[in-house]
């Protein structure tokens, strides 16, 4: 299954969080665990910490099963409370901090959370909720500041000192651990409910492909909120390896951060690695001990060029919220531009519209599914409809186009579904969408995706106006900030008389995809225009 002789496997029972963390104590409790800023911990004080905030959220009257929210980046007060709600069998819903409008109203209408845990420089993210509609009854809030409650029935205090110790509960590896927001397709994003065996899969799938072992140290820059840089963090718990966390990514600082922490694997996005590419060289990128990157999505051209410069193996690979890492290669099996084969306890076929498989070397859809227990996603959180649709035929159906060769490789074409991919970032077209339409000069709008310089999408959006009215690209940009996510707004926007559609009104994207971008689009970065974030 993997490169490395160090496979941790745990029985079925101590499948669940409190069951990793209590692995962990008995394998390597000195060893440092997580690295935030200048400060380290191992798993003994980890775990004092994850019981600790557990009895804090019971003494707030959080039980198990019970949402908590939160709006929070890389820091410790994030690891501890969604390990403090694994703890108490809470369920954590981190929140991508770049949330805003309508996306953030459904996400925390749709998980029903009481509690909310909230940076202060992530306050204004709060603007235009309608809090009647939403379940939340109070906001924890980190770092100091005034803030009044955002809203009448509000509770807001800062976060409170860890409560008194609980025992962990008694959890089972199919028991919920966190609800995921993923993006939505032709509607508003799905909650994702990752059971605790998933983390555990995930950690040990990823891991093996790494060749992780003992006393590695895995340093991420990428948002604990997604499922990557989670998966890190029980990585590390698993492999008895120390993972370091980063507040964000830097193209300038990347190597010399790596070198100073002494990394020896990290984690890319495909994007990443252009952009980093576009440095000029420096003594950093050769004094790193970074034998390994997961990387999955690099795009083919330049996989060989920063293997070269930079003397880091890149690892490709597949997987989703929803499922797994179930498909990819060890470092010496690679193949760049393919993401590699399946998995040992995992199955892969592609299929036709109807669910029938087609011959090697045929685009389909690529539907998956597992043998083992708690490896996938139990479903959309209260979406039971979208749950049986992405499961049809006892198969999860990801909507991505891929084709596999005679060899038992997967390569990424593109995406069926109507989601656009910027920067490592899933953005759902129908809530950009929604968000424009909101202005009243706008009749009818189709967001869509065009290929970028590196590799990945960009958005574009092209526009009908109403008759008899105005507007130009930068009060549209100005619009959609606060309403979207940053990375959500449109690149590229062109105004046009009519979009072209089917006899019944649907508006064809393909048309408007192939079409891309002409001498008529604005390109918000060719002027110069700084997206608020």
């Amino acid at each position: 299954m993997s490169d490395t002789a160090y496979m941790p496997f745990l029985p079925s029972p101590a499948r669940t969080v409190p069951g990793m963390l209590q692995h962990r104590t008995e394998s390597a409790p000195e060893r440092p665990i997580l690295r935030i800023g200048d400060e380290e911990w191992d798993v003994a004080r980890l775990q004092s910490l994850a019981a600790g905030r557990a009895g804090a959220l019971k003494a707030a009257g959080v039980g198990r099963g019970d949402r908590v929210a939160l709006l929070v980046g890389n820091r410790l007060e994030f690891v501890e409370t969604v390990l403090g709600c694994a703890w108490l069998g809470a369920v954590a819903v981190p929140i991508n901090t770049a949330s805003r409008g309508e996306q953030l109203q459904h996400i925390l209408r749709n998980c029903g959370a009481e509690l909310l845990v909230i940076e202060q420089s992530l306050w204004p993210a709060l603007e235009h909720l309608r809090w009647p509609d939403l379940a939340v009854k109070r906001l924890w809030r980190l770092d100091e500041g005034e803030s009044a409650s955002p809203a009448t029935g509000i509770e807001v205090m800062a976060f409170p000192p860890a409560g008194e110790p609980v025992a962990a509960a008694d959890m089972q590896p199919g028991d919920p651990f966190a609800i995921l927001y993923t993006s939505g397709t032709s509607g508003p994003s799905k909650g994702v409910v990752c059971p605790h065996a998933q983390f555990y899969w995930w950690a040990l799938n990823t891991g093996s492909k790494l060749a992780l072992r003992p006393g590695d140290v895995l340093h991420t820059t990428l948002p604990l909120f997604h499922t990557n840089a989670l998966n890190a963090m029980f990585q590390a718990l698993l492999f008895d390896a120390t993972l370091v966390v980063e507040p964000r990514f830097s193209v300038s600082q990347f190597f010399e951060r790596l070198v100073r922490h002494q990394a020896t694997v990290t984690y890319l996005l495909g994007a990443m690695v252009p952009m980093l590419l576009t440095q000029e060289p420096k003594p950093a990128e050769r004094e790193h001990r970074v034998r390994v990157a997961l990387a999955p999505g690099v795009p083919e051209d330049v996989y060989r060029q920063f293997h070269d410069r930079c003397g880091i193996g890149l690892l490709d690979g597949y997987g989703s919220t929803e499922t797994n890492h179930l498909m990819g290669n060890g470092l010496h099996e690679q193949r760049p531009g393919w993401m590699g084969k399946i998995t040992d306890g995992f199955e892969a076929q592609v299929v036709d519209e109807q669910d029938n498989p087609v011959p090697d070397g045929t685009p389909g859809e690529l539907i998956v599914r597992s043998s083992e227990p708690f490896s996938f996603a139990l479903g959309y959180f209260e979406m039971p409809e979208k749950t049986v649709e992405a499961w049809r035929n006892l198969w999860f159906h990801t909507g991505d186009r891929v084709l596999r060769d005679s060899e038992g490789y997967y390569r990424f074409l593109d995406r069926i579904k109507d989601s656009i991919r910027r920067r490592g970032e899933n953005i759902s077209s129908y809530e950009v969408e929604q968000a424009i339409l909101t202005h009243p000069a706008v009749a009818n709008v189709a967001v869509y995706a065009v290929r970028s310089e590196l590799a990945e999408d960009e958005v574009m959006a092209a526009i009908v106006l109403r008759e008899g009215h105005q507007l130009d690209a930068v009060a549209l940009m100005q619009h959609c900030e606060n309403r979207v996510s940053y990375f959500a707004i449109p690149r590229y926007v062109e105004f046009m008389p009519e979009l072209p559609a089917t006899e019944n009104g649907k508006i064809q994207k393909y048309k408007l995809r192939d079409r891309g971008v002409t001498p008529h689009t604005w390109d918000r970065e060719a002027v110069g225009y700084q997206v608020r974030r």
